[in-house]
């Protein structure tokens, strides 16, 4: 599990080709903190850390992991376009028992894309509206609630029949990969699961929303 409080920007070092996929190579300081079969956030889907990581000059720290991305998560998330050498990508270590817990329930399942419409400038924040690929995701989604954006747990400011608007801090603009997102970005959207459980007991009840 995680909670959508991005803890690094990491680099995409290399794309290796793999039947069935890719394996992402990352550059960040949290692959010291990686063992192989660690769970780990990239851009909002969880990954899993193989044995493949890349070690410093003397080889005492490891400077970077890796991670196999199959065909099936490249079609359905934003990670397709992050697969390229250079792209930055927003990291989250899984949460340990004990950890504060500064965001939202996370899974790192991604329910689906959005499409950067606009962005505007408001004051020292910036709002940043988003067009869900499949509408359908906007039934979970309500003004001052939770949602995760790229990795990243946010607030709801505003939405409508078509999309969602977040407003950001320069702070999340600073660390994250939304402060470099323009119209026609891809990003992926994990609702809060709270939503899904209410609607599927509604549905158990006869009670569930048309």
């Amino acid at each position: 599990m995680f909670t959508g409080i991005v803890q690094d920007l990491g680099t995409v070092t290399a794309v290796d080709t793999l039947e069935g996929g890719v394996r992402l190579r990352v550059r960040t300081p949290l692959a010291a903190e990686l063992s192989p079969g660690d769970s780990i956030a990239v851009n909002g889907c969880c990954l899993t850390a193989v044995g493949d990581g890349e070690t410093d000059d003397d080889g005492a720290t490891i400077v970077a992991f890796a991670a196999d991305v199959m065909n099936e998560s490249l079609r359905r998330t934003s990670l397709r376009a992050a697969a390229v050498e250079g792209a930055r990508v927003n990291l989250e270590l899984a949460m340990a028992a004990g950890d504060r817990f500064g965001g939202h329930i996370v899974q790192g399942h991604v329910d689906g894309t959005g499409t950067v419409e606009r962005t505007t400038p408001d004051g020292f924040s910036r709002i940043v509206r988003i067009v869900p690929e499949d509408p359908a995701i906007l039934r979970y989604v309500v003004e001052k609630g939770s949602i995760t954006i790229d990795g990243i747990s946010l607030t709801v400011s505003a939405i409508d029949a078509a999309a969602l608007e977040v407003s950001l801090i320069p702070e999340t603009l600073e660390r994250t990969t939304l402060g470099l997102a323009e119209p026609g970005t891809v990003v992926n959207l994990e609702v809060d699961v709270l939503a899904k459980h209410v609607e599927k007991l509604l549905a158990a009840t006869g009670k569930a929303p048309s």
